[in-house]
């Protein structure tokens, strides 16, 4: 359930379009005998876990069979932790293939699939509330990354690190040096290995995420011991990958050298992502977000949301459609900039935030379609000029990630535990032109929903709020207009401690309150400005 109102009109709109798009992206599968529902890929039939882990973000708020895929992909796994891909039960569009055989698929270089699956358990538990359905998967979920941090196909022991092949950023096809006709999804002997920030950010989250999960289900030294291991890994990430300006796209371990390519110099897709998974300090995600920005200016592209940039060499994959600007060689993400502006709202960095999704709400109001990618001049992929097999217009892991920025980042609602028992409230409208907003948030899966109503009133520098829950602990963290302090802050008629918080030239006043139903809160702000 989303329901949306703002004084411009333009948000609910924007929310509903995306809603459009999410429901088109609804895929149903019947494994053995059982109706699994979940989020398709864009470019491909099948249901993929790593897609729909990241749709599900945006899909909690229309779906309310959350569990089903999940469960289905826990069935699946192998003794050894190890998960598949995708799994589809229909011949692939162009694939000359007519059998509608059950067919799961794991593609030998990915080193992502098993923390997408533990992301997609957590968010799956999060919208249903279900504590009995999560103590059944906790070993698969344990045994997952356990898989990618025992495997020598997924660890570096030498950098106890998630390792890969050569590949662009999480993507499915590695550099052969021409070893390979075409794209090669397989290990071989003459693999060229390396680690790269998108593995490790994602692992990093998935550890907290399951080390969430153990505590809510009081395995505290479970939840101590994943607690470590993240904190342990992030250290490690950080001190070899960030470059002082971002994550270094690739650290080769097989040496080798690619014409023309400065693997120090590429900003790829996952960039951002590592921000909001909580890889990056705070320090880190603001040079991520200036070296952004400073592309942004120096670039000739459309949106600064690369698969990658500089791109590769054309066609050294394999594949003559690959070329520089093409898919994820280069092409433009609306994934990237989802990310992108929900980290900017995190950081300080708001005005920025603001702009990439007005960016994507006018893209998407123009044209009634999304892509998974676009060429640097804006045009939209599609099956002609891509590797993929499909080109939706509805592209779900783009739109999902754009209205995750919007909900937690300039709405700012975040549900920090299930069922909204416990919730970090960042209302950001300030940043923009709207004087009010009323916004309700709810899972189909539970039912369970937090909302308020916003009100600026300039004259009085006043702003009200009206939290409505059923039971919640809330941190509130408001932001303030520029150059002003809060000078009250009065909850259900009485005076409230609060605290004071700067990120990086915004102010914002924090408190903590107790919402039962409904909780009435008056902030009165001064100038700080001489």
């Amino acid at each position: 359930m989303l329901q949306i109102k703002t004084s411009s009109g333009v948000w609910e709109a924007f929310c509903t379009q995306i809603l459009e798009f999410l429901q088109a992206d609804l895929t149903k599968l019947i494994i053995e005998g059982e109706t699994i529902r979940g989020f398709r890929s864009p470019d491909s039939p099948a249901l993929w876990i790593r897609d729909h882990s990241d749709i599900m973000r945006g899909g909690k708020y229309l779906e309310a069979d959350m569990l089903s895929a999940v469960s289905c992909f826990a069935n699946a796994q192998a003794p050894n932790g190890r998960i598949f891909d995708h799994v589809l039960t229909n011949p692939g569009k162009n694939s000359g293939e007519r059998e509608n055989w059950e067919k799961w698929v794991r593609v030998p270089v990915e080193a992502d699939v098993e923390y997408r699956f533990v992301k997609a358990a957590y968010l799956a538990w999060q919208v249903s509330g279900d504590d009995e359905w999560l103590q059944t998967l906790l070993p698969a979920l344990e045994r997952a990354l356990q898989y990618t941090r025992t495997h020598p196909l997924r660890w570096d022991t030498q950098h106890n690190l998630v390792k890969r092949p050569y590949t662009i950023d999480t993507w499915d096809f590695d550099y052969t040096a021409g070893r390979a006709e075409w794209l090669n999804f397989q290990i071989t002997d003459d693999t060229f290995w390396g680690i790269s920030h998108c593995d490790n950010s994602g692992f990093y989250e998935a550890a907290q995420l399951l080390a969430k999960m153990y505590t809510s289900a009081g395995l505290t030294n479970d939840a101590s011991r994943w607690e470590r291991v993240a904190l342990d890994l992030r250290q490690r990430c950080n001190d070899l990958l960030f470059n002082g300006r971002f994550y270094t796209h690739f650290h080769k371990l097989t040496p080798v050298t690619i014409d023309g390519v400065s693997e120090e110099e590429q900003l790829s897709l996952s960039t951002p992502m590592a921000i909001n998974r909580g890889l990056a300090t705070h320090e880190m995600a603001v040079a991520i977000l200036e070296e952004y920005q400073l592309r942004k200016k120096k670039s000739s592209a459309f949106a600064e949301w690369f698969g990658i940039d500089p791109p590769f060499p054309d066609n050294i994959f394999g594949d003559d459609k690959l070329r520089a600007g093409t898919y994820i060689n280069g092409g433009i993400f609306p994934v990237v900039g989802g990310e992108l502006s929900r980290a900017a709202f995190e950081h300080g960095f708001e005005q920025y935030g603001v702009q990439t999704l007005d960016q994507y709400r006018q893209m998407i109001a123009e044209t009634g379609e999304t892509y998974l990618w676009y060429f640097p001049n804006g045009e939209p992929s599609s099956e002609e000029n891509s590797t993929s097999p499909e080109a939706m217009p509805t592209d779900g892991w783009g739109s999902s990630a754009m209205l995750y920025a919007f909900i937690e980042g300039l709405a700012g609602i975040e549900d920090l535990e299930h069922s909204f028992s416990k919730v970090r409230c960042s209302p950001r409208w300030i940043a923009t032109k709207e004087e009010s907003a009323s916004i309700k948030i709810g899972y189909s899966a539970s039912g369970a929903s937090f909302g308020y109503q916003f009100l600026h009133q300039k004259e009085a520098s006043k702003i009200r709020l009206v939290l409505e829950s059923q039971n919640s602990e809330v941190l509130l963290n408001l932001l303030l207009p520029p150059d002003s302090s809060c000078s009250s802050f009065v909850c259900n008629g009485a005076e409230v401690d609060f605290e004071l918080k700067t990120v990086q030239d915004s102010s914002y006043v924090a408190a903590q309150i107790k919402v039962e139903n409904k909780a009435e809160v008056e902030i009165s702000y001064v100038p700080t400005h001489a």
